[in-house]
């Protein structure tokens, strides 16, 4: 996912200290890049793209950077004093992420030595203020990281940030394609899809289900039993109340519908979906000429998301393409990542918590166990039928969901600290599920989110923070609101209502 991507490296410097220094310059930025890339904590690699000495060298730099598909984001150095006028022609050209490293090449001063000479060339204090005025002035959205450039918490900064670049850059290729529509009446599911597209690049194309059913109608059934045996050894293969005619039965349906769908995303260069429980095909199953899905494709949705595929339920096309971008950012790590939904509550004192599943599309990446593959009666939607799903709990341990909602006159993302713990035996559930306790307690948490008007939809991963929707939400400039273990209700409603004043104004600015 990251191989072929760039992180471009500029430090600034003027000629004013001659020949010697700009070659100093140039040595100490190399060694440095070479050092963050032979570090192993950023997982895409920095390339040193020069000195900027002059107001035209920035700008060939800033225009190439937008014109190369590879970079995906540019880091900015002043090693030396830096004029910042000579920086706006570039940053008023700069469509890319930036991240504004202020760090120096020696970690301490020789005091022994210290002579003007040295002061001049190692200007970072001084330098990466100036070029911080005109980047505040200019308004120009940037992470800044302070630190010695070897140290690992550095490091670590600028690999969320170079993870979320990666995942902004994917953004601007998702396609998400809605089979069937929203949800009849569902309000969190629906928004303005021009305007997602416009802030965050996502682009979302209703696909009609009678489409899809002919990439179904032409899947071959020796597809369907190679696809089956491969369900067999990823699997637990657990036949029940079905019987086990009809469990190969409708898991070779399952099959079929994960053959069709990824099919038709491949077609269509599409790398995010919805489905909608009341739009599967033919209406009547009964009718011998019937083709369509036995209930909505839930297994299909499970593996598909396991592999990179965004989902929503319900026609839920913002959580889809949030779950796409999560799971791209988080390449590489190891816990796992998954659509879920806020489904039941349990009021245990200070282990009150909320029951995260779906009807049966939850990705098995954060299964504790090997999942079972398990067919079951689902009285859900047009179609109510027996069909096939993953069906596990989920680890345990510190993660952290986030949705975006539409307010109307802006977007706004939110993401929420949770503790999963461990669900008591469900014999009765068949259905993937998640256990967990809103922080900073169940009250607080559960009512900041619902102040916020956050969805039951929700993009979970347990390998990333909050610093990574902070970043993601700075450069598309939308609003972010956070609830974690210092929230408390006075303030975050203090703080919703000064963003709301903050959108308003800015838009009537505009």
């Amino acid at each position: 996912m990251f191989k072929d991507l760039e992180i471009w490296w500029v430090t600034g410097a003027q000629l004013l200290y001659g020949g010697d220094a700009v070659i100093a310059v140039d040595a100490h930025s190399k060694e440095m890049v070479a050092g963050l890339n032979d570090g192993g904590k950023i997982p895409v690699k920095v390339v040193y793209k020069g000195t900027a000495n002059s107001s035209k060298e920035v700008e060939a730099v800033m225009k190439a950077a937008n014109n190369d598909d590879k970079c995906i984001g540019i880091i900015t150095w002043m090693h030396t004093f830096s004029p910042a006028k000579m920086w706006i022609k570039g940053l008023q050209r700069l469509e890319k992420p930036m991240l504004h490293f202020h760090t120096q090449y020696n970690a301490e001063i020789p005091w022994a030595t210290m002579d003007m000479d040295y002061m001049n060339l190692n200007q970072s204090a001084h330098g990466d203020i100036e070029f911080g005025h005109i980047c505040t002035r200019m308004r120009v959205a940037r992470k800044v990281v302070c630190g010695y450039w070897k140290d690992e918490q550095a490091q670590k900064q600028i690999a969320v940030w170079a993870r979320v670049c990666a995942g902004v850059a994917d953004a601007h290729d998702v396609r998400c394609l809605m089979f069937g529509m929203n949800m009849n009446n569902v309000s969190v599911t629906d928004g303005d899809r021009v305007e997602f597209e416009q802030r965050l690049g996502y682009h979302v194309d209703y696909y009609p289900v009678s489409s899809l059913m002919e990439y179904f109608k032409k899947v071959t059934d020796a597809e369907v039993d190679e696809l089956v045996e491969q369900y067999k050894k990823e699997y637990v293969i657990k036949i029940d109340e079905s019987g086990e005619e009809v469990y190969w039965e409708k898991v070779k349906n399952a099959a079929k519908a994960e053959i069709a769908i990824r099919r038709v995303l491949k077609d269509e260069g599409a790398t995010a979906f919805t489905t909608n429980f009341d739009d599967l095909g033919d209406a009547d199953i009964d009718q011998p000429d019937f083709c369509g899905f036995d209930q909505i494709p839930g297994l299909a949705s499970q593996r598909l998301m396991a592999e990179g595929i965004g989902f929503g339920a319900e026609g839920d096309w913002k959580t889809a393409c949030l779950y796409r971008t999560l799971w791209v950012m988080q390449q590489g790590l190891t816990k796992g990542c998954s659509f879920l939904e806020d489904y039941t509550l349990n009021f245990a004192g200070d282990r009150s918590s909320c029951l995260q599943s779906h009807m049966l599309e939850v990705t098995p990446l954060i299964a504790v166990d090997k999942p079972k593959l398990e067919v079951h009666f689902l009285g859900i939607g047009i179609r109510k039928q027996q069909t096939a799903r993953l069906v596990f709990t989920s680890k345990t341990g510190p993660g952290i969901k986030a949705t975006v909602v539409d307010l109307g006159n802006r977007f706004r993302l939110i993401s929420q600290e949770v503790e999963c713990i461990e669900p008591k035996p469900m014999p009765n559930l068949p259905v993937a599920s998640a256990l967990w306790v809103p922080q900073p307690t169940f009250e607080i948490g559960a009512g900041a989110w619902i102040l916020a008007g956050g969805t039951h939809h929700s993009a979970f991963s347990y390998d990333i923070t909050e610093e990574y929707w902070e970043d993601f939400a700075e450069i598309f400039g939308i609003e972010y609101v956070k609830i974690n273990k210092q929230t408390n209700i006075a303030d975050f409603k203090q703080q919703l209502r000064n963003n709301e004043v903050y959108f308003m104004l800015n838009k009537a600015l505009k």
